[in-house]
């Protein structure tokens, strides 16, 4: 008879403790520590998603050379900017976790590529009925007929309707309501996800079948459960956005199939979820006169070029201790370019407050957009508008220095492309640049003095 005991498991990474203790001794957090019931038979062999014991022969090691590739044969989600995150398409055998705020899009998202990828689907939902999926599938135009839904939070009856229905796409949405049934935990549970989750890579791996696992996140918005559960699977990805505005990003963390520099761009409607294949239009606003403070910058998300607006309002300190505030943009480094603009320029913003806003609601870490919101900066203290036709790609340094940039070439292709005049880049990018295949101009400076002299006199 299978014995029962219990442990004390944190539900942040999953470390086990005698005893309940407030503080977590691995990963410090505080109040997540949960007992649990855990059933341990020794005697047993663990068992196999089909609920019986695996009698195989023992695996021996193969020859390298010996190993037949299939190519890594993908299949088409007919879903432009998933094929991208994903490196080209749904390896077969994979199992892709998808990672996101409540709200943001994951389900429709799945739904979507459920619905329009050509084969059969099964997708399973612990979170909404039949009836509710129905629903939102009448909302988005592409309709698979080979798409199945099954409403069911017991592991082991999704993994048997799937070994019945054979599909090419098995999507379950999400791993926190599924429990399997050889675990005395509650579903959602540290076990639970850890269990359920390595029950679906064995059925991925032994059936050659990819499966999409939705999985929620926490406080801090990382993907809930044992970090155990990115590490099993093969890719993971991250739907993100910002609730005010329309746009949705599909970053990659973790891709053994592809690069993790690619991520995807959608906008949100009523019947669903629309490919961006411009990002840069999105994010560039509409102005029909020029307005001091207002610079586009150049920046990368990614490998992906992208053009984004930069919005800096210098405005005259009430209070003794001036305002800094940022959006989308580490008020941190404002902090250091403004130090920078005095020690080395000469402008005084000790006495004025200073806001920064990156147009769109996106957050921005390429360095490359310092050189933007230095000429924002400029513009709006010295009230000088900055052409609409101009836009920037450069790192400042401590010393006023414009530093380099990766991917100069193609920053400077994507600003040609939407009909840009001018550039402002380093003069060391220069080195191994032919600037004769671009119609935009691109001017090289090496200061802050430089774009000062060149802007604004």
């Amino acid at each position: 008879m299978a014995k029962q005991t219990t442990a004390y498991v944190c539900q942040s990474c999953g470390a086990k403790h005698p005893k309940y203790i407030g503080k977590c001794s691995e990963c410090g957090e505080w109040n997540t520590i949960v007992e649990e019931i855990i059933e341990k038979n020794p005697h047993t062999e663990k068992q196999s998603w089909k609920g019986e014991i695996k009698k195989k022969e023992k695996a021996r090691p193969t020859l390298l050379t010996s190993i037949v590739s299939n190519d890594n044969v993908r299949l088409n989600s007919q879903n432009g900017e998933l094929n991208r995150v994903l490196g080209g398409g749904i390896v077969a055998g994979s199992i892709v976790l998808i990672g996101g705020e409540p709200g943001i899009g994951k389900s429709t998202l799945m739904l979507q590529v459920a619905l329009g990828v050509k084969g059969k689907v099964l997708y399973v939902s612990g979170e909404e009925s039949e009836e509710q999926i129905k629903m939102r599938a009448d909302r988005i135009t592409n309709i698979n007929s080979d798409c199945y839904i099954y409403a069911e939070t017991n592991l082991t009856n999704v993994l048997l309707q799937a070994a019945n229905l054979n599909p090419d796409i098995l999507v379950v949405d999400s791993i926190q309501t599924l429990y399997a049934s050889n675990i005395e935990s509650p579903a959602g549970s540290i076990s639970q996800v850890r269990e359920c989750a390595g029950q679906l890579q064995r059925f991925a791996k032994e059936t050659n079948t990819p499966v999409f696992v939705i999985g929620h996140i926490n406080k801090d918005g990382d993907i809930a459960g044992p970090k155990l559960l990115e590490h099993i699977v093969d890719v993971v990805l991250q739907f993100e956005g910002d609730r005010n505005y329309t746009y949705r990003i599909l970053r990659t963390i973790k891709n053994r199939f592809g690069s993790t520099a690619e991520l995807g761009i959608y906008e949100m409607h009523g019947n669903g979820l629309r490919e961006v294949s411009n990002p840069s239009e999105l994010f560039l606003s509409q102005r029909e006169e020029d307005l001091s403070g207002s610079t586009i910058s150049s920046f990368l998300e990614g490998i992906r070029p992208m053009l984004i607006e930069t919005q800096a309002l210098v405005s005259k300190s009430v209070y003794s201790s001036p305002q800094r505030s940022a959006t989308g943009f580490d008020t941190r480094r404002l902090g250091m370019l403004l130090a920078v603009l005095e020690k080395r320029c000469g402008f005084l913003y000790s006495a004025y407050d200073v806001f920064l806003n990156i147009a769109g609601g996106i957050k921005v870490n390429d360095p490359a957009i310092d050189l933007s919101i230095v000429a924002a900066l400029i513009s709006s203290l010295q009230d000088i508008a900055v052409p609409a036709n101009v836009c920037f790609a450069g790192e400042i340094g401590l010393s006023g220095e414009i530093r380099t940039v990766q991917r100069i070439e193609q920053r400077i292709a994507e600003a040609d492309r939407l009909g840009f005049k001018k550039i402002f880049v380093s003069k060391y990018n220069m080195k191994g640049l032919e600037a004769k295949g671009y119609k935009i101009q691109i001017v090289p400076i090496a200061k802050i003095e430089d774009l000062y002299n060149k802007l604004f006199k």
